[in-house]
């Protein structure tokens, strides 16, 4: 079963996010576009955690992109910095926003952490 979007989006706001430096803070809105309108997610980050409303408010980055992109991301096929370095998505405002976001969304399918790889290939003495 493939996660949306919105789905993820609706998430977010449930629990810490511990790969989120605890020095993060902003305001994030991700515009949403398909069937002829576009949907606007709010989040605000601060102390590892995720607010996420509805808004059309302004923001210190503003990501846009088609549904499709942003349900790819969701799903962990499409990597948000390749998306933008294929026009795939646009974004305005603080970049180092942009580069946190990625940690807030899945990686790929079947993706292990570093850590739990190396942990799983030490040999005990």
């Amino acid at each position: 079963m493939t996660t949306s979007a919105a789905d993820l989006l609706r998430r977010l706001g449930e629990d810490l996010h511990p790969d989120l430096p605890e020095t993060t803070a902003g305001t994030v809105r991700l515009d949403v576009r398909g069937d002829r309108r576009t949907e606007h997610w709010y989040l605000t980050i601060a102390d590892q955690r995720v607010a996420v409303t509805r808004s059309a408010d302004e923001a210190d980055l503003v990501v846009r992109a088609d549904r499709a992109v942003f349900d790819r991301i969701a799903a962990g096929t499409l990597h948000p910095a390749a998306a933008l370095g294929r026009n795939d998505l646009t974004v305005r405002g603080d970049i180092r926003l942009f580069m946190m976001l990625r940690r807030l969304f899945p990686g790929p399918p079947g993706a292990r952490h570093p850590r739990a790889m190396a942990a799983g290939t030490r040999r005990r003495p």
